[in-house]
């Protein structure tokens, strides 16, 4: 984290707690006395009583993120907008009187009531969509992955980072009777012409992977399946990630 970000994040907790903690009983909160408390410019806390928090904007991307998911998900294993060999069809841009079946409908039916041209920009914004000349929608890409802004990738991070070290954890109190898989294969003498391969067949394999994870669990979500049965409500699934290190320099230094 820079210093700038991490200087934002202070002094919204500084404007937070002046202004939730330390009122006057009977007196609403004054932007002077937030000022006074905090050491900061009646400007600046004005400022940030009008910006969102960093939680605020966090959860905003969040949300941005699993809406745009959900919809690229489904458009891969929905069987209403791929084929029988799980391909993704391509789509009409609304509902009409052909058969093909829409982008909407898919908007509806994974999204929610966010309106369908919102989803749609964010797609073409991050090239995970193409808009054909027929007006229809093709999907480029399996995965939503946010190219726009640090806030959305950072997000995405955070939670990525939470669950590894949450994995790490559980096999540290409980890996002896109830481990949660954790493996990895690694070399550290591959010449560098091998990686652009490997980059490849990793991706390629490990995305295979995943759509096969992905449709068995979206077998039993109720989001997707609303009669599926059953207690709780559990938050699972798998990740993969690549790696890679360039040795040469830490060669020399031991030699």
């Amino acid at each position: 984290m820079s210093f700038k970000a991490f200087l934002d994040i202070a002094k919204h907790a500084y404007v937070e707690v002046a202004a939730t903690e330390f009122g006057i009983p009977g007196k609403k909160q004054s932007t002077s006395r937030i000022a006074l408390l905090s050491g900061l410019t009646r400007k600046e806390v004005q400022r940030l009583l009008d910006a969102p928090a960093a939680n605020d904007k966090d959860s905003e991307a969040g949300e941005r993120y699993n809406r745009a998911a959900r919809v690229v998900a489904g458009w891969v294993r929905d069987s209403d907008f791929s084929d029988a060999d799980g391909n993704p069809k391509v789509l009409s841009l609304q509902d009409g009187p052909q058969n093909r079946p829409s982008f909407a409908e898919l908007v509806r039916r994974f999204s929610g009531d966010i309106p369908f041209r919102a989803v749609l920009d964010e797609l073409l914004r991050v090239g995970v969509v193409e808009k054909l000349t027929d007006n229809t929608i093709q999907l480029k890409t399996r995965a939503y992955i946010p190219e726009g802004g640090d806030t959305d990738k950072l997000n995405i991070l955070g939670t990525d980072v939470s669950d590894i070290v949450a994995t790490i954890d559980h096999n540290l109190q409980h890996g002896a009777k109830d481990p949660f898989f954790q493996r990895k294969v690694m070399y550290d003498n591959v010449p560098a012409e091998a990686l652009g391969e490997f980059r490849r067949l990793s991706g390629t394999q490990a995305q295979a992977l995943l759509e096969r994870l992905d449709k068995w669990l979206s077998q039993h979500d109720r989001d997707t399946h609303p009669e599926t049965t059953g207690t709780g409500r559990m938050r699972t699934g798998i990740g993969i990630y690549y790696f890679e290190e360039n040795m040469t320099s830490q060669k020399s230094e031991d030699s």
